[in-house]
């Protein structure tokens, strides 16, 4: 697959997040009972660039910590016993945990083998979560397991683990720290961001100010032109979205079809551990 062949790589190698814009409140929707809150940011992105870090939209009604069904504590602090000696990174960095498991048969979906990934969450605060998936993606090997890549983003110091519930296999383990850079401790926390690409390889920020309900209501901050202009009814293009301490992308395949959006692919699973984001989205996207 193109998705595996562009994302996959071993663990351990940390990715730092970029920083984020100027912000303006712009208003309030309603979603699935609870109120989300969008923050608009607006500067500006390369024509071309592929990964630009300008944030549209902030959703306040972040999950809570640990809302994830599979979310468990880890023993108390100093009682860890998941590993010898965990590696160490810091907190707004990303890597790929990758690895081939055996479900037996019938091999699971990776939205389904995400229900088997166990999270346990060690903060050094004593609150909340301290690194969430952002997506997921992978296929069945020859050999009747399954190739799954999780991309992780960590968001507060502390212990951060992954196990593999049908075995009790650890996947990724890690010790999370504070940032040593001052200047990159400077971020506030985590915004929703939409990017399109035009189909000529340039990406542009959705830009929210109008707090439209559809992505398709909306215009393209760079050009001032709205999003249909560069997306015809039919047509396939690159949507990007942006959630998480890292700042990094999940990007997925969708077709416009009418006044509305449809995926064409099904993987990545996106955000599974922020169910409100992936209900905004569902809604901007009209899935």
């Amino acid at each position: 697959m193109a998705q595996d062949k562009k994302h996959k790589s071993k663990q351990g190698t940390p990715r730092s997040r970029k920083n984020p814009g100027w912000q303006l409140w712009v208003g309030i929707i309603l979603l699935g009972g609870a109120a989300a809150a969008f923050l608009f940011k607006g500067r500006s992105t390369s024509a071309d660039s592929s990964q630009p870090t300008n944030t549209v939209a902030k959703v306040a009604a972040a999950t809570a910590p640990g809302a994830a069904a599979t979310n468990v504590a880890v023993t108390p602090a100093g009682t860890n016993a998941l590993t010898p000696a965990l590696p160490s990174m810091e907190i707004n960095q990303a890597v790929m945990v990758t690895k081939e498991l055996d479900f037996g048969k019938p091999v699971p979906t990776i939205a389904e083998a995400l229900q088997s990934i166990e999270r346990r969450y060690q903060p050094d605060d004593g609150v909340g979560r301290t690194f969430a998936i952002l997506d997921a993606y992978g296929e069945p090997t020859p050999e009747g397991k399954l190739h799954i890549s999780m991309h992780v983003s960590t968001e507060k110091p502390g212990v951060g683990s992954i196990i593999f519930r049908r075995t009790g296999e650890v996947l990724w383990s890690s010790r999370i720290t504070a940032l040593t850079n001052a200047a990159k401790a400077a971020f506030t926390g985590k915004s929703l961001t939409i990017l399109v690409n035009d189909g000529t390889g340039r990406t542009f920020t959705v830009d929210g100010s109008s707090n439209p309900t559809s992505i398709l209501d909306a215009t393209l901050k760079e050009p001032g032109v709205p999003v249909t202009a560069v997306w015809p009814d039919g047509e396939e293009r690159e949507v990007t979205f942006i959630y998480s301490a890292c700042g990094c992308p999940v990007k997925v395949m969708v077709r416009r079809q009418g006044d509305r959006t449809i995926r064409t692919k099904e993987l990545p699973v996106i955000f599974p551990d922020d169910p409100d984001v992936v209900r905004v989205i569902t809604s901007l996207m009209r899935w």
